[in-house]
Parts: C-alpha cells; sequence; structure tokens
C-alpha cells in the first residue's frame, strides 16, 4: 500500500534550506518518492500554519521510513537542521 510523506515547514534560513531541498529532492527519487506538492498555494483551515508544505507518494510507509533514514537523506536533513522549523508525517494511503 502507498503511502505519504507530508510536511509542514516553517524555513528560517533560505539558503541553507534550499541546499536540504537540493540533496533531499534526489534521495526521495532513489526511494520511490514523488513529488505530488510542493511549496504551493494553500489555504489553511485548522491548526498552526506553515508556509511551505510537501507532500510527497512513495510505494510504501516502509519505502518512506527507509528513505528517512537512508544516509542519503541524513546528510540532506543536516542543512534543514537550524533552518526550518518542520512537522513530518507519514501515513498509509487508504485502497
Amino acid at each position: 500500500m502507498s503511502a505519504l510523506w507530508i510536511a509542514h515547514v516553517e524555513v528560517t534560513d533560505a539558503e541553507a534550506y534550499g541546499e536540504y531541498a537540493k540533496r533531499a529532492t534526489g534521495a526521495i527519487a532513489d526511494h520511490g518518492g514523488v513529488f505530488l506538492a510542493r511549496a504551493g498555494r494553500y489555504v489553511q483551515l485548522e491548526g498552526r500554519e506553515r508556509a511551505r508544505n510537501v507532500v510527497a507518494r512513495f510505494p510504501s510507509l516502509e519505502a518512506a521510513v527507509a528513505c528517512y533514514n537512508s544516509s542519503a537523506y541524513q546528510d540532506a536533513l543536516s542543512y534543514a537542521k537550524g533552518a526550518a522549523e518542520r512537522d513530518l508525517v507519514v501515513v498509509e494511503e487508504v485502497d
């Protein structure tokens, strides 16, 4: 069953976060991830607003978690630490 990686982000250092995004793109693709939404227009209806919202679809929950734990993604993530406030969740899609 496929899974969605959903991130809500408030960028505080655009240069460093840009480097994260560049590096993370390859790591995500290497694990079968495909972006469905990436910093496009949005309407915040409830909860905490964060200006950058990203959704990627992975072949499975396990593939998404393996991506997050991969050395390539962890290297990319080192550029995001201190450059953004983030919430990230992976959820299985319904059949």
